[in-house]
């Protein structure tokens, strides 16, 4: 292969460049180009995008390079919602290291935390882990946050639903004075601001729009479910793509228990993975994802930012996410790595106006429906927008005495406030 793009545009120190071949990553994503060379210079970023854009490489390749493996010290922290997203940017972060003798440490709940403590005696350079335990242990003392000056919320959005933000805070608090933040998100939620605010100092944001993070090798296909039995539906698409690995995204975790259950008594090769299953369970279940032990995944939104594993060849979407940005982290799942994927995705008809704005985000549907064993096209008619009622004029009282060429006058001013109320 000729000289790698990114070795045409950045610095980076040898074996950066190494991990970058052979993870056989030619150019940078817009997300890199545009926030790796501001990271370098040390400024705060917020880096706004939808999944599948890259991002986790645009603060973990700029971090290893400022890190100095001479210096014994927590450098960099790096914060995740969830304990599966947490231990693949650890994955990613495992295969940057080389022989930099960079020391990278994940800490997540459900593991042992005395045991915990005792491997982080021999303090990392880098720490990347789930807020929530990162905070327990540098109140315990396990490991020091003081010289740290660089620290990462990744999914910001996400955990501000989830109630870690204040985690987040607490372990920024605790770090070093002149601290550099890196905030990534799908969206910039107003409750998020006065976090921002109080950290960052005159951050660049970047913003990838929907169009262009959503991959284009996706097909995406729409379904209506017709009255029709909604799990019975979803089993027979399911057997009809045969996929290699297909996750199947519920909004509730009872929804998502109801249909695993139906398509293991089918027969079916499937997994399920919702906040309710004990740390172990969720571990040996990514294990199985990742190994290709099983055909189906059924998922909560747990998942949708969470799993980022190869071969996943079809998403189906058993209902339409109530936010529906959560479309697009979902349908990200498949398409990776410049491979194609089909995202579908069942509907009823009242639910025809959220397809429609689920397109104003840049997804093109194809309308289909699974006719016995073969997929039909269909002719959908798009909702009409309502008519907007035009307001009533107001019409001003006449006063009782009027003065010759009244008339004139007073119909002048009633257009002239007719057009300020209608503005």
């Amino acid at each position: 292969m000729d000289k790698n793009v990114f070795e045409q545009r950045f610095q980076f120190k040898p074996f950066l460049f190494e991990a970058i071949r052979k993870l056989d990553f030619e150019r940078p994503t817009e997300i890199q180009e545009r926030l790796i060379p501001s990271i370098l210079k040390g400024q705060d970023v917020i880096g706004q995008s939808q999944t599948g854009s890259g991002k986790t490489l645009a603060f973990l390749l700029p971090i290893f390079e400022k890190v100095d493996p001479e210096v014994q010290k927590v450098q960099a922290v790096i914060t995740a919602p969830t304990r599966e997203l947490a231990r693949q940017v650890y994955d990613v972060a495992v295969q940057l290291v080389g022989d930099s003798k960079i020391n990278v440490k994940t800490v997540v709940g459900g593991t042992d935390r005395k045991r915990m403590i005792d491997q982080l005696k021999n303090e990392p350079h880098i720490i990347i882990g789930t807020p929530g335990r990162i905070k327990d242990l540098v109140v315990q003392e396990g490991f020091s946050v003081f010289n740290a000056d660089m620290l990462v919320v990744d999914e910001a959005d996400q955990m501000l639903d989830m109630g870690f933000i204040e985690d987040v805070d607490q372990v920024a608090s605790r770090m070093a004075h002149d601290l550099q933040m890196m905030v990534f998100s799908a969206t910039i939620p107003e409750n998020l601001e006065p976090f921002l605010k109080k950290y960052m100092n005159n951050p660049k944001h970047v913003h990838v729009k929907p169009e262009q993070a959503a991959p284009s090798e996706i097909e995406h296909i729409a379904i209506p479910v017709r009255h029709r039995d909604r799990i019975e539906l979803t089993m027979d698409i399911a057997k009809k793509f045969n996929p290699f690995l297909a996750i199947i995204f519920a909004n509730t975790k009872k929804d998502a228990d109801e249909l695993a259950d139906a398509m293991m008594a089918e027969g079916l090769n499937v997994d399920r993975l919702h906040g309710d299953l004990p740390p172990r369970t969720r571990k040996n279940v990514m294990k199985r994802v990742a190994n290709a032990e099983c055909q189906y995944l059924v998922a909560t939104d747990l998942a949708a930012r969470g799993i980022d594993v190869k071969g996943i060849s079809h998403v189906i979407h058993y209902q339409i996410p109530t936010d529906l940005d959560y479309y697009i982290h979902r349908s990200g799942r498949t398409g990776r790595a410049g491979m194609s994927g089909i995202a579908a995705v069942l509907y009823e008809r009242d639910e025809m106006e959220l397809l429609e704005k689920i397109e104003k985000k840049g997804i093109d549907f194809k309308h289909q429906d699974l006719k016995g064993d073969e997929w039909v096209d269909l002719n959908i008619q798009k909702t009409k927008p309502k008519k907007k009622k035009n307001p009533k004029e107001y019409v001003m009282p006449k006063p009782k005495k009027v003065k010759p060429g009244y008339k004139k006058k007073f119909q002048e001013k009633q257009k002239q406030y007719n057009r300020k109320r209608n503005k």
